[in-house]
């Protein structure tokens, strides 16, 4: 097997072209597991097979992982930069350096497409006329900022249901935090005047806000409007009071990012100052992980890629200590995303400097805080599970701990999940979940025993296969989400198995409460205690997983539900479908849907027409026509 493989990987690696492109590496799971760039595909990859002790240390553990690749061939080098920025963001190859969380990162919102906008949280931008704050970092700092802006300027928060339906001014505008457009007591032009102010001081622009707000002030004086010229004086100086508390630096550039990390092992803590009119308008603080002995010049290339294809907002000039690799593909590609010139600069002295010297020491505070904060919580998890040793006593610290639970709808799509931590913490890749297959209806006790005689089966089979030897490990504490039902079947099952010595309790959500078999009294923990908030942890990561996978399926069968009943799309048809276009929803107001989705193979022009016009008619009904 070995031999077939390294043959077809020599066979492939002959007919590598001599291209600039992309290329996949990927394992014996068919995963994509690294992501990268070359000017010449054919030296390029070649490279990496050769003798281990020539390679790095981090390409070597990838490449006894690598048993396949694949290639996309570009035109230009630019073209292939921004093609594996692209991967790497859909698919977090695992040796990739990666920017911590990025699909969880906040934008704030500012809907112009509304009559009276709102300020909101979004996890992404999506093509509409609102304008995109961000991202954040920490979802805390957008909630502080709508706050900061609602205390100065009188924002609606109200649903759009809500404002259409007013029958009278909220409380909100009572304390003055909303003038009321619900009620026309504020008209449309001079609401969003007032919102035009809100997005120039979230560009940075508070000064620009501060004297336009004066000369309202003055003219509302003079025209003796003393109730408006007090709101607007409050205004003045909440805005004053932010800006004096920037810091100015005025000297280092008008606009411009201010870059610099401290490295620590496998991370990489970064910090970015924007500077804006002189300003500094904001900070973020973020983590690249992965990065295994790393150079600077990677990491900052990594990192130019992953934030800035994200951000809504890129500075015509970016300080940073260590250019980075093929900056002058980066340089191009920056300046392709901006629409303008960007400069990559690398200060040596006077204000840019000092400016990049305070960026780097707030980089080491954010290292030496998350140490801290690592160091307080490994001494948790470690109490945690010395106290469930002891409450439950069990004959050795539970290092490894699963937890089962049931998740379906009325009986349908019935699954399960097993999650697993290690240590105290979760170890997602030990995570499994099943389709549940002998039972019918909603019985969550049968499904559960069905689940935990499978799980011990695999483990009695696990070195058969490859998908049995996921299993190999033996959990020293078992946890069912559940009260005494789910436990007894649970119990039966392990002891159909032959398995008599692995404790197993059932945790009951109602009370908190854990039950073991046998004994009619529950074990109570202490609601603060550190041990049932380690059980309470893995309890709901079990929950959330099953039900995420539960859900998955539930969609992929609505989906195949809907396509079944358009007529000349069999089963063929429908499976191409559903591959190319997982969102059916995009799929019927996408423009060109209908050419893409006719060269689809087995797919005609007729057939592409028949989806499209039905897939448009089903959402336009369930939108109330809307699309």
């Amino acid at each position: 097997m070995v031999d077939n493989i390294a043959e077809q990987l020599e066979h492939k690696r002959q007919a590598l072209p001599d291209k600039p492109g992309v290329y996949m590496m990927k394992d014996a799971d068919d995963r994509v597991i690294y992501v990268g760039k070359a000017v010449s595909l054919k030296q390029r990859v070649r490279s990496y097979f050769q003798d281990a002790a020539r390679l790095q240390p981090k390409v070597a553990a990838m490449m006894r992982h690598v048993v396949d690749f694949e290639i996309i061939t570009t035109d230009t080098e630019v073209e292939a930069l921004i093609l594996e920025a692209t991967l790497v963001k859909q698919m977090q190859p695992h040796y990739n350096i990666r920017l911590k969380d990025d699909k969880a990162y906040p934008y704030l919102r500012l809907t112009w497409e509304e009559d009276f906008p709102r300020l909101l949280i979004a996890r992404k931008p999506s093509e509409t006329k609102s304008r995109y704050f961000g991202p954040y970092t920490r979802s805390q700092s957008v909630h502080e900022t709508i706050r900061l802006l609602r205390k100065i300027f009188p924002i609606r928060n109200c649903t759009n249901m809500k404002f259409k339906n007013a029958a009278r001014p909220c409380l909100e505008y009572h304390i003055q935090r909303c003038q009321a457009p619900c009620q026309d007591l504020i008209d449309k032009s001079a609401y969003r005047d007032m919102m035009k102010s809100v997005e120039l001081f979230l560009e940075g622009k508070a000064e620009d806000v501060r004297d336009g707000l004066v000369r309202q002030l003055t003219e509302a004086a003079a025209l003796l409007q003393f109730e408006r010229a007090a709101v607007l004086r409050d205004q003045v100086r909440a805005i004053e009071e932010i800006t004096a508390q920037q810091k100015v630096a005025a000297e280092a550039g008008r606009n411009l990012d201010a870059v610099s990390w401290v490295v620590d092992g496998q991370d990489a803590y970064v910090q970015v100052f924007r500077v804006r009119d002189g300003r500094l308008s904001g900070r973020e603080s973020m983590v690249m992980t992965g990065l295994d002995g790393t150079d600077d010049g990677e990491l900052a290339r990594a990192f130019m890629l992953q934030y800035y294809g994200r951000t809504t907002e890129i500075p015509p000039e970016i300080l940073v200590e260590h250019l980075p690799d093929e900056v002058d593909d980066v340089r191009a590609w920056l300046h392709e995303e901006r629409k303008g010139k960007v400069e990559l600069k690398v200060p040596q002295r006077g204000e840019k400097q000092r400016l990049l010297a305070m960026v780097r020491q707030n980089a080491i505070l954010a290292r030496d805080e998350a140490m801290r904060r690592m160091e307080v919580k490994e001494r948790e998890r470690e109490d945690a599970l010395l106290g469930l040793q002891a409450t439950l006593g069990l004959p050795r610290i539970p290092a490894r701990i699963e937890c089962y639970d049931i998740s379906n709808t009325q009986g349908t799509e019935s699954v399960a999940s097993m999650v697993v931590f290690t240590n105290g913490k979760p170890d997602k890749s030990q995570y499994r979940r099943f389709k549940i297959q002998t039972v019918q209806g909603p019985n969550d006790f049968l499904s559960m025993k069905e689940v935990i005689s499978r799980r011990f089966r695999h483990q009695q089979l696990a070195e058969e296969s490859v998908h049995t030897k996921r299993f190999a490990k033996t959990p020293d504490l078992l946890i069912v989400d559940g009260g005494r039902g789910q436990l007894g079947y649970a119990n039966a099952a392990m002891l159909e198995a032959g398995i008599k010595d692995i404790p197993v309790f059932g945790l009951a959500k109602e009370h908190e409460w854990l039950f073991e078999p046998h004994s009619p009294d529950p074990i109570i923990l202490d609601r603060d205690s550190p041990p049932l908030k380690l059980l309470q942890h893995i309890r709901d990561e079990a929950h959330r997983f099953a039900i995420t996978f539960h859900r998955k399926l539930r969609t992929k069968r609505n989906l195949a539900s809907l396509l079944d009943d358009i007529p000349g799309i069999g089963p063929q048809r429908k499976k191409a479908v559903l591959r190319h276009y997982p969102d059916l929803a995009a799929l019927a107001h996408s423009p060109s849907s209908m050419e893409d989705l006719a060269k689809l193979p087995g797919m005609t022009k007729k057939a592409a027409e028949a989806v499209v016009t039905y897939l448009h008619s089903a959402y336009a009904e369930n939108t109330g026509g809307e699309s």
